[in-house]
């Protein structure tokens, strides 16, 4: 039998667990046209939430141009992915791609070339003599005249949207507030998986995109919402596990979806059939997905200076939120100086190796949180 539980990528059906209340959200944001920038923590399950929200979209009355910005270096790159995107959206063919294309932007050119599969992919080249500002803004607004001619609701999904910081220039941002605006029939969906940086976006008053639309943090997924869900995963394929050794895998991984699923995969796979879960099967799986993990996670730890080694051994210790600037947190765990604590709370927002959480902090990989509390904490 085919595990059930998904790490990794799109997941979606009975793999994906819950979520119900946010697909509502997001659906009636869509249907009410606005603009929202969905952030919250790495492999989260954003893009598996918003792939599945576009799926319940009527398409008698909706249109989605779903866009990975993760490959984008530059402004061309992010006109090229977007173009293909709005023109997916609109074809139902390949064989209509190119026409479509070519009926959408007067300043791209559109071609069709094989990929490494032999499977026909379509990618879009600058008309001679056009300025990247004026292929920005054509393709910009092409989801408002989409959504006009078709009579249509359209939504545009800009998936790793913090990529747009790495441009040259705040180009991209500037175009993205003033022509959105414009747009009262096309809902965006602005989707970013460092927090600190798509809340500088939208919350920094020098950016360009400053309240340009509301802000939809993704939390963890309660324990209430796993327990039925792992539950019953493990009953269909004939294995028995406890609400108790559920809470345990809850508080391992802290409700995050993809170190949940990871785990519970990894137990799912050390079990047999119509036996019950132990704690010395989870302990088994933690132990192997943590052997697994050990080069990538030394080699980092090797990595930190002194005083981010420091800060990490105390969140890793503590069970619930602290307070990292405060005498005590400093004091228990050698930090020396709140200024110390600062610049390596700093450092290790910048390395992704830690997020904001409510005042608080966490380390984001929850298997290294436990990797740590394992081999360096004594």
């Amino acid at each position: 039998m085919k595990n059930p539980f998904q790490y990794g990528g799109i997941v979606s059906g009975n793999a994906f667990c819950n979520r119900d209340a946010e697909m509502a959200d997001l659906l009636k944001a869509i249907r009410n046209h606005e603009k929202l920038f969905v952030f919250s923590e790495r492999r989260f399950g954003k893009t598996s939430l918003v792939q599945s929200v576009i799926s319940k979209l009527p398409k008698k009355d909706a249109l989605a141009a779903y866009v990975d910005l993760w490959p984008t270096d530059d402004e061309s790159s992010f006109v090229s992915v977007l173009a293909r995107a709005i023109t997916l959206s609109m074809s139902t063919s390949t064989e209509k791609l190119l026409h479509t294309g070519k009926a959408l932007f007067s300043s791209l050119v559109p071609s069709m070339t094989l990929n490494d599969e032999g499977k026909p992919e379509l990618s879009f080249e600058f008309s001679k003599k056009i300025r990247i500002d004026t292929a920005l803004e054509d393709v910009l607004g092409t989801p408002a005249r989409v959504a006009r001619k078709e009579n249509k609701t359209v939504v545009v999904v800009l998936d790793e949207f913090q990529q747009i910081l790495e441009y040259q220039s705040d180009l991209v941002e500037r175009k993205l507030r003033s022509v959105i605006q414009g747009h009262p029939q096309v809902a965006y969906l602005f989707l970013g998986s460092r927090r600190h940086l798509i809340q500088k976006m939208f919350m920094d008053k020098s950016r360009p995109l400053y309240r340009a639309g509301g802000h939809y943090p993704l939390g963890t997924i309660a324990e209430k919402h796993w327990t039925p869900f792992i539950r019953n995963h493990f009953k269909v394929s004939g294995r028995f596990i406890s609400d108790e050794l559920i809470h345990s895998i809850c508080v391992c991984t802290q409700g995050h979806p993809f170190y949940t699923q990871h785990l519970c995969h990894a137990i799912w796979e050390l079990g047999e059939p119509r036996a019950k879960v132990t704690e010395q099967t989870i302990s088994a799986a933690t132990r192997l997905l943590l052997n697994r993990e050990n080069y990538a996670y030394t080699t980092l730890w090797e990595s930190l200076a002194i005083n981010q080694r420091k800060f990490l051994k105390g969140l890793a210790s503590e069970t619930s939120k602290v307070q990292p600037f405060s005498a005590e947190f400093i004091g228990k765990y050698g930090l020396g100086s709140a200024s110390n604590a600062q610049r390596a709370v700093e450092s290790l927002l910048e390395k992704d190796v830690i997020d904001r959480d409510n005042g608080s902090f966490l380390i984001s990989d929850r298997f290294f949180r436990l990797w740590l509390r394992e081999f360096q904490i004594r």
